[in-house]
């Protein structure tokens, strides 16, 4: 079939990605809330005798749901060739609007798990198809600071979360905090199912060569090529991964995994585990729930500065420096310092916490090629998912053994292991780039990294 010739379409700038920019935000804000609301009501669950929560098994529940992000993770970006992006997005929010359904009818610890691990399936799946399409509609130079802005959604629903636990758990109990999580069922499928258009490269790779040139030409997008789609079918899912391991990324991939695992396991840790840590440490239980408001007030700045600094200074650079930072706000706050001064230590740890881990999927776009995006960034945030298991768990394993200040001390050791690998990624591209010189000097240069 004979390519359509290009139509007028507008510049390739923010306005023009503005509309798949909000509807994603909407997505990965409530995202953010259902990820927040766990541990913004675990204190009053704790305190309910009919739920018969403990620390430790509040911990493992914790591991449940970040278990089902993996899942959620791996194999999302393996069926949107079949259903497209957005039907998986779609998909997803269902499934976490269901889970938290399951949780606010949960009689039990049992059930409320498997709410939590359905709920997770969801919430691991949209992630990383949130960020490939906003990455793909973004102007080029301005990746790193569009990425920012979406990630900014998933603190604002941190702070929605712990709102409704301020007010409506003391209230009306935590059942309800979880039926507020059935919203984005109600609110976001409609919307995401008549105004989010579809990927113009998994257009292509489903054969629809006109509507993916419409797309394109719609938001001054760039016309697909075969290169920069996304191959269909189990052939093309195979090569995607394999792509992962070609020269330039054989050794890029395993320390973005490494990077991916620290930073994850530093969000989904302190999400989970922030309100009960400071309890513990000699807070009231206002104030101890309130640190997630304020530690999430702290990540939409922090996302801020990182996307425009990472845009000038690279995003391995200022994401190393992120996860030194909040490397030393985590030792900080072992020491029970004056409720005023700890307010602003967790708000300033919460400006490098979350966006060194944003800053991770940055570098990630710069590693790999078009046609590699979606399962790059699949199994970055994939395998990092480990990291938001292990995470929760551990802290409450701490917990549960009455040393919960040592959550600090692992979220130190975090932050130092996850610069030491995001550091390293330029190396190992260089290396890997030289070494496939060196085996087949007649090819052509790869291109300089981003």
């Amino acid at each position: 079939m004979n390519r359509s010739p290009a139509a007028p379409r507008p510049p390739h700038t923010f306005r023009t990605v503005f509309p798949v920019l909000a509807l994603c935000w909407l997505a990965v804000f409530f995202d953010g809330m259902d990820v927040n609301i766990y541990g913004a009501v675990m204190p009053h669950m704790l305190d309910d005798p009919g739920l018969g929560l403990t620390p430790s098994t509040a911990g493992t529940i914790g591991s449940w749901t970040t278990f089902g992000m993996l899942i959620g993770a791996l194999t999302a970006g393996n069926l949107t060739d079949w259903l497209g992006r957005r039907m998986m997005l779609v998909s997803s929010v269902t499934l976490f609007s269901i889970g938290s359904a399951i949780c606010a009818l949960a009689g039990g610890i049992g059930l409320f798990g498997t709410g939590r691990f359905v709920a997770g399936l969801g919430l691991g799946g949209l992630m990383p198809l949130c960020l490939a399409m906003v990455m793909e509609f973004a102007p080029p130079r301005r990746a790193a600071l569009t990425t920012g802005l979406l990630m900014t959604s998933y603190h604002a629903g941190g702070m929605a979360a712990t709102g409704l636990g301020l007010s409506l758990a003391p209230a009306a109990g935590w059942r309800w905090v979880f039926w507020a999580g059935v919203l984005p069922a109600v609110v976001a499928v409609p919307l995401l199912l008549t105004l989010l258009p579809e990927s113009p490269g998994v257009l292509l790779a489903r054969g629809l060569r006109e509507r993916a040139d419409a797309v394109a030409d719609r938001y001054g997008l760039p016309r697909p090529t075969a290169v920069a789609a996304p191959a269909a079918g189990a052939k093309g899912r195979l090569a995607a991964v394999q792509g992962l391991f070609r020269p330039e990324a054989r050794w890029a991939t395993p320390l973005l995994w490494l990077a991916s695992f620290c930073g994850l396991l530093l969000v989904y840790g302190v999400s989970t585990w922030l309100p009960q840590m400071m309890r513990a440490s000699g807070y009231g239980l206002s104030s101890s729930v309130s640190f997630l408001l304020v530690i999430n007030v702290g990540g939409i700045v922090g996302l801020l500065i990182a996307g425009r600094t990472a845009d000038r200074f690279g995003p391995v650079r200022i994401s190393a420096i992120w996860f030194v930072l909040t490397a030393a706000g985590a030792l900080l706050l072992r020491s029970h310092l004056p409720l005023g001064v700890t307010y602003a230590v967790v708000a300033v740890t919460g400006v490098w916490l979350f966006s060194a881990q944003v800053m991770v999927y940055a570098a990630a776009n710069t590693v790999y090629r078009d046609s590699e995006r979606a399962a790059g960034l699949g199994w970055v945030t994939g395998i990092g998912r480990t990291g938001a298991v292990v995470g929760p768990w551990l802290i409450g394993t701490l917990a549960g053994n009455g040393n919960e200040s040592w959550g600090f001390t692992t979220f130190a050791l975090a932050g130092l292991l996850g610069a030491v690998a995001i550091v390293l990624v330029p190396l190992a591209r260089r290396a890997g780039r030289s070494g496939s010189s060196a085996s087949a000097p007649l090819t052509a240069a790869a291109p300089a990294d981003a």
